[in-house]
C-alpha cells in the first residue's frame, strides 16, 4: 500500500517477483478455504496495466491477486475482491478508485478501495484517512449504519477471513431467505439497493424490503452523501 500510487512509478519488471510471488499464499489459503471462492481469469494485458497503475509488486498478496486474477468472487458473489477486471468482475482496482480514494494518477490515497460486497458495503486499507493508528488495516462501510468501522486487521488476514472465515457471522442479519440464488444473478459491477434503506427501522428485515440490481457506482454514490 505504501507504493500504491507513488510519485515516480515502477516498470513493470520491477513490480512483477517470480522468485518470491505473493501468489504462492493466495494459492495456499485457497486449499484451506471453507467459503465458496471463484477465482476469475485475468486478461493478460489488464493485469499488466492494472499492476502498473496500483504500484505494488507481486511479492504482496495484493499485487498478486491484481496481477494474476481478474477478481475473486466469494461467496457466490457475495464478497467481490477486485483485481485486474475480469467478466464477471469488469472493473481492476485502479479504475474503481479513481474519483473516490484519489483523482489524479500519481496521488497518494488516503485509503484504497480493495472489495466489497452485494448490498453496497466497501472494504478500504487505511491510509490515513480513518486516523493515524491504524494504518494499513482494513475499514468496513456497513450499509446498515453508514460508519466506516476498523476490522483491526490487514490485507492479508482479510483475503484469508473471505476464504475461510465466518461470512455468515459477519453478516448477520443482513442476509434474506433464498439470497444465495438472487446474489448469483448479480453481475459484478452491480449491487443490491434496498427500500426501505438498511439503515432506518423499518429496512432492518432484508426479507421485507424491496431489492433491485442497480450499478454499484450508484450505491457508493448514494451511501457517500448521506453522510
Amino acid at each position: 500500500m505504501a507504493n500504491a500510487q507513488s510519485s515516480s512509478p515502477r516498470p513493470l519488471s520491477a513490480l512483477i517477483n517470480k522468485e518470491d510471488s505473493g501468489w504462492t499464499l493466495v494459492q495456499d489459503w485457497l486449499k484451506v478455504a471453507s467459503n465458496k471462492v471463484e477465482v476469475l481469469p485475468k486478461q493478460q494485458q489488464k493485469a499488466e496495466n492494472a499492476l502498473l497503475q496500483l504500484q505494488v509488486t507481486t511479492r504482496s498478496p495484493m499485487g498478486a491477486i491484481v496481477y494474476e486474477s481478474g477478481g475473486i468472487l466469494v461467496d457466490d458473489g457475495w464478497i467481490r475482491i477486485l483485481g485486474s477486471g475480469s467478466a464477471k468482475l469488469d472493473r481492476s482496482i485502479m479504475e474503481w478508485n479513481r474519483g473516490k480514494s484519489y483523482t489524479n494518477d500519481g496521488e497518494q490515497p488516503s485509503f484504497l478501495l480493495v472489495a466489497d460486497d452485494v448490498l453496497g458495503g466497501f472494504f478500504a486499507i487505511n491510509a490515513g484517512a480513518f486516523g493515524q493508528e491504524e494504518i494499513g488495516k482494513v475499514f468496513y462501510f456497513s450499509p446498515d449504519n453508514l460508519e466506516w468501522e476498523s476490522l483491526g486487521i490487514g490485507y492479508s488476514d482479510f483475503i484469508s477471513f473471505c476464504f475461510a472465515g465466518n461470512i455468515d457471522k459477519f453478516y448477520e442479519g443482513l442476509r434474506w431467505e433464498n439470497w444465495r440464488e438472487e446474489v448469483k444473478k448479480v453481475d459484478g459491477k452491480k449491487g443490491i439497493h434496498c427500500f426501505p434503506f438498511l439503515w432506518i427501522a423499518e429496512g432492518k428485515d432484508l426479507n421485507k424490503v424491496s431489492r433491485k440490481a442497480v450499478p454499484i457506482q450508484e450505491l457508493w454514490n448514494l451511501y457517500m452523501e448521506q453522510k
